[in-house]
């Protein structure tokens, strides 16, 4: 990615769920933001988006994910849940349509500060105001450790917190993505929502040629795909960090839970997942 501003994936992913809006009505999931927040641009990217139609899968998982990200946080609130965090927040709207503000729940949007400043910037561009409930939290994790970071914009460790952890897992090193889980799984009451994608030995092998292909066009653009989990090795490591209530969802899973994914997500072999982990005791 270029420092200043998102990465590709970043923007391509907000370009699916305005995308989502526009051709599904957003029937799997509903961001009124979406397009508000790409600007002027945002008709180009939702038809560069939408030309091919085998690009509607991708979409419909992505809107997914978020979907099933703030159906989780929704009954983290209802716990008490008080504190999310967006990890590598990116173009995501979440924090600027709370809805759970005014029972208190405060969400820290963290990501490399100068990325921050494009987005703040692009905000002002197109209007929108970020409410009092958003705490931006620039951290450059070169220099910065994430905890340090966290604390001095306020965040409390010993509070319950809520983890979004979308489009970033498979463009980390595996080191880099067990760190930061391993970190999750230390604080008390702490749930984390992520994504994660099969490694090529466990497709079949007339899909793999497919999939070579989309990770070679992620290189291309230099966001290689660098780590991939087999589920069941994933849960394992997941129990072994400190988690529990692991709740893991492929294609077939999505396509059952939500209606607007039925009949696009009905592959049942390996593909993208969404999972959640809530840190035990």
């Amino acid at each position: 990615m270029n420092i200043g501003q998102p990465s590709r994936t970043a923007i391509g992913a907000a370009g699916y769920r305005a995308a989502h809006q526009v051709l599904e009505d957003g029937s799997v999931f509903s961001d009124p933001l979406a397009r508000t927040i790409l600007g002027s641009g945002c008709d180009a990217i939702v038809a560069a988006l939408s030309s091919d139609a085998a690009q509607k899968p991708a979409r419909i998982f992505m809107a997914a994910r978020s979907r099933f990200a703030e159906d989780c946080l929704q009954a983290a609130v209802s716990r008490g849940v008080r504190q999310a965090l967006v990890l590598g927040a990116g173009l995501d709207t979440f924090s600027l349509r709370n809805p759970y503000a005014e029972a208190g729940l405060r969400v820290f949007e963290v990501d490399h500060p100068a990325t921050q400043a494009w987005k703040l910037e692009r905000l002002a561009e197109v209007g929108l105001t970020p409410p009092a409930s958003t705490v931006f939290a620039g951290v450059d994790f070169e220099t910065q450790s994430l905890g340090d970071a966290l604390v001095a914009a306020g965040i409390e460790w010993e509070r319950p917190t809520f983890f979004f952890w979308l489009g970033v897992v498979p463009y980390l090193r595996r080191e880099a993505i067990m760190a930061t889980l391993r970190f999750i799984a230390s604080l008390p009451g702490a749930e984390v929502v992520f994504d994660y994608s099969e490694p090529l030995e466990n497709f079949p092998p007339g899909r793999r040629a497919e999939i070579q292909e989309l990770a070679a066009r992620a290189a291309a653009i230099g966001e290689p795909w660098l780590s991939h989990f087999d589920p069941t090795d994933l849960s394992a490591l997941l129990r072994n960090s400190g988690f529990e209530g692991i709740e893991d969802l492929g294609l077939a899973d999505i396509a059952a839970r939500y209606p607007g994914a039925a009949g696009i997500l009905i592959d049942a072999g390996p593909g993208p997942h969404v999972i959640r982990a809530v840190v035990a005791g």
